[in-house]
């Protein structure tokens, strides 16, 4: 089964598809992929700058999701969202683990870990977010001060690590961090009204 291109349509089928995959069913996964692996590649991508690492980071995710899509809660966040916070989680782990820039050494799981994936060309990930949703989120964003703007739209949507983020701005790294989580303190509850 091929993702769909209605957003909100795509949006209910990939909460379905997790909750599958959560009762073991091994082709939601398929579906899943389809429908998020451009989106997470790219994520990955621009955090970790290489090819072979994103795609070790991408393989990361699915192994994580297959394990853990039990825990998916969709009144917390959207699907995408989700995934798109365990391919954030996974590639900063990748980077902040290479030590001198070189390929990661690990230690590989187990085939049965995972579910057998085609890669069909995978849709665009404009399918899976909303005009609505993105101008939500940008007016809340552009309710936030400005330097608490900047250090989350830096750190969740480039990838920037909050050490950077401070060194950036000439902070101390709690200072950063109190910036972020007020903010986003402040970013959910906007998003909740």
């Amino acid at each position: 089964m091929r993702p769909v291109s209605d957003p909100e349509r795509a949006r209910e089928e990939l909460k379905a598809a997790i909750a599958r995959l959560a009762d073991g069913d091994r082709s939601a996964l398929e579906f899943i992929y389809s429908a998020t692996s451009a989106k997470l590649f790219g994520i990955c991508l621009r955090i970790l700058g290489s090819r072979d690492e994103a795609e070790d980071a991408l393989q990361d995710v699915y192994i994580s999701l297959w394990r853990s899509a039990g825990r998916y809660d969709p009144a917390r966040a959207s699907p995408i969202s989700w995934l798109a916070t365990f391919a954030r989680n996974r590639a900063i782990d990748r980077l902040r683990s290479g030590g001198g820039g070189g390929r990661v050494q690990r230690e590989a799981a187990p085939i049965e870990e995972a579910a057998e994936i085609s890669d069909s060309a995978p849709l665009a990930d404009a399918m899976l977010e909303t005009t609505q949703r993105d101008a939500k989120i940008h007016h809340c964003l552009g309710e936030l001060e400005d330097r608490t703007q900047d250090a989350i739209r830096t750190a969740f949507f480039e990838g920037t690590t909050y050490a950077e983020l401070a060194e950036a701005k000439d902070v101390p790294l709690g200072t950063m961090k109190s910036w972020v989580r007020r903010g986003l303190e402040k970013l959910k509850r906007c998003l909740d009204i």
